[in-house]
């Protein structure tokens, strides 16, 4: 499989290198490009880091040979890793998109799409950072400040992608043996021969992984800041975006101090939201937490397969109408009133949808909450008012969300994916705060957090070791549902799945609905694509997870 992913990289990098450019196509056919050409001039090289920014969320298909319209990167993964886990419950079988993956009946199964597109793209975006990475060293290119700025960047979307695959494909680091437990395969060359090699170690990827992500901070220190005042300046990686992956690889791996300093270091600059801001629909990158993001411009969009298609309430399309997404039951009934994060969860929305999982829907005499059709009516057009879904025929359901809205409500706009923001960065902070025994300095990173989300709160009530875990483990699910989290959550804490009392149905969500921990079920590793197994001479049928 890899050797066709390395074959192809580069008229996958010409695409973006001759679409400005067009003489350059008209004499050199796209067959028969070299990568020093492709990757002749800086500003060829910058135009691969923008085809990188592109591939996070395109239709893979425009971009990858092989691709499918189905998984448009980031749009896709997010939604799947929370829906896998059950942090946002499916309340209907709408036109059934995400339903094998919340019954787990696709990363489980070596020949499901899901394996082989997640697999394939990030191999591109390595492939991809590596020829750059490899083109300025190998011919001992100067760095100047454009050059650090560019391999800055493609450094840090090697160790992305890496920690993606690493996620994922493997059992975790700190439920496992990683000095032995097999890995990915490490693949940075990009000339012949193409073919890819064994899975390397759990450690081997990891030390890669932070030697890529070190040296990405090293050439981001010599490069100009991150241009500033755009949604498109936040979709260009910059060194608050690497000490963010500093951030996440650390803990991932229980190298808590290291966890604990990267998260201050990328959130520097990136002041925490308003109550204004954060009701505002988690829609643009424009908002002044978010570090990084996918800025999905309008003549890009990917319609029916973006990220808000999968999980706004807002969204016009058959997957939102007919299914809406609902925030976990027993968790929010724990949120203090107090907290303005609650306002965005409707518990007592009507279950208009006859179709719903939990059989309650359709009219007042089927909805327990209700005993009045008139009411039921009138509440669910209420909110069908308030919330921009008027004339859409969007089913409304208890426990229902509002965090994501789509800027223009009832239509299919495309909006922007937010991958990093600072709240992220503070929990990171306390948790692996807490993890070391630091009371005082966790306490400190959450009360800088939930004290803007929450005016009553005090996390000095939290004040033993486990009290801290099991308060950012809450803190995880309410500030960032839906964005992403829940699934390398659950392999990091070890924390078996069971969505019992959460307002998921036991019968449409199969063997999704309990899960034993990853320490112990191999489950929660993805099975590796059985294209790649396939195509590479150095895996077998025994090198399946």
């Amino acid at each position: 499989m890899k050797r066709k992913i390395i074959y192809i990289l580069l008229p996958f990098l010409l695409v973006f290198s001759t679409s400005c450019e067009e003489e350059f196509l008209e004499r050199t056919p796209t067959d028969a490009i070299a990568a020093s050409d492709a990757l002749s001039t800086a500003a060829n090289m910058r135009l691969v880091i923008n085809g990188l920014h592109r591939l996070l969320y395109a239709q893979s298909q425009v971009i990858l040979p092989g691709g499918s319209s189905t998984f448009s990167g980031e749009h896709y993964w997010v939604s799947a890793d929370d829906a896998i886990v059950g942090n946002v419950i499916h309340s209907a079988p709408g036109n059934g998109w995400l339903r094998a993956e919340l019954q787990w009946n696709a990363h489980t199964l070596p020949t499901d799409g899901i394996n082989f597109h997640r697999w394939y793209q990030r191999y591109h975006v390595i492939a991809s950072a590596s020829a750059i990475i490899n083109k300025v060293i190998d011919e001992g290119i100067p760095v100047d400040d454009d050059m650090a700025d560019i391999l800055g960047q493609a450094y840090a979307y090697r160790a992305y992608a890496y920690y993606d695959l690493i996620t994922h494909f493997a059992k975790g680091y700190l439920v496992g043996n990683p000095a032995s437990d097999p890995g990915v395969p490490l693949q940075t060359g990009t000339e012949p021969p193409y073919t890819s090699g064994p899975r390397a170690s759990v450690q081997e990827i990891y030390d890669l992984m932070n030697a890529d992500i070190d040296e990405s901070i090293g050439y981001f220190e010599m490069a100009s800041p991150r241009c500033s005042g755009s949604a498109f300046c936040k979709s260009n990686l910059n060194i608050n975006v690497a000490y963010g992956l500093k951030a996440r690889i650390a803990l991932s791996s229980g190298d808590w101090s290291t966890a604990a300093s990267a998260a201050v270091m990328a959130r520097d600059g990136y002041p925490l939201m308003d109550e204004t801001d954060w009701k505002s629909g988690f829609n643009t990158l424009d908002l002044p937490e978010v570090i990084w993001g996918s800025n999905v411009i309008s003549t890009e969009t990917v319609f029916f397969r973006s990220y808000f298609y999968l999980i706004s309430n807002t969204f016009n399309g058959s997957q939102n109408r007919g299914n809406p997404k609902i925030f976990n039951a027993e968790i929010y009934n724990m949120i203090p009133d107090t907290d303005y994060r609650k306002d965005v969860v409707l518990p007592l929305a009507p279950n208009t949808n006859p179709s719903a999982n939990n059989d309650e829907g359709g009219s007042a005499e089927t909805d327990p909450n209700y005993d009045d059709q008139a009411r039921f009516i009138f509440v669910r057009d209420s909110i069908r008012t308030v919330y921009g879904t008027n004339d859409t025929g969007h089913n409304t359901h208890p426990y229902m969300h509002y965090k994501f809205k789509n800027k223009n409500p009832g239509s299919i706009d495309p909006d922007d994916i937010i991958l990093m923001r600072s709240s992220e960065m503070y929990l990171i902070e306390a948790e692996a705060e807490a993890m070391q025994n630091n009371i005082a300095a966790a306490q400190d990173a959450l009360q800088a957090l939930v004290g803007e989300r929450d005016s009553n709160y005090d996390a000095s009530a939290f004040a033993t070791q486990d009290q801290l875990i099991d308060e950012i483990k809450f803190q995880w699910y309410v500030e960032l549902y839906g964005e992403g989290f829940g699934y390398e959550n659950h392999i990091r804490w070890d924390e078996p799945l069971d969505l019992t009392n959460s307002g998921a149905d036991l019968g449409y969500y199969g063997d999704g609905f309990m899960q034993d921990a990853p320490s112990v079920n191999d489950d929660w590793i993805w099975k590796i694509p059985q294209a790649e197994i396939d195509a590479n001479p150095n895996l077998n049928e025994g090198n399946q997870n």
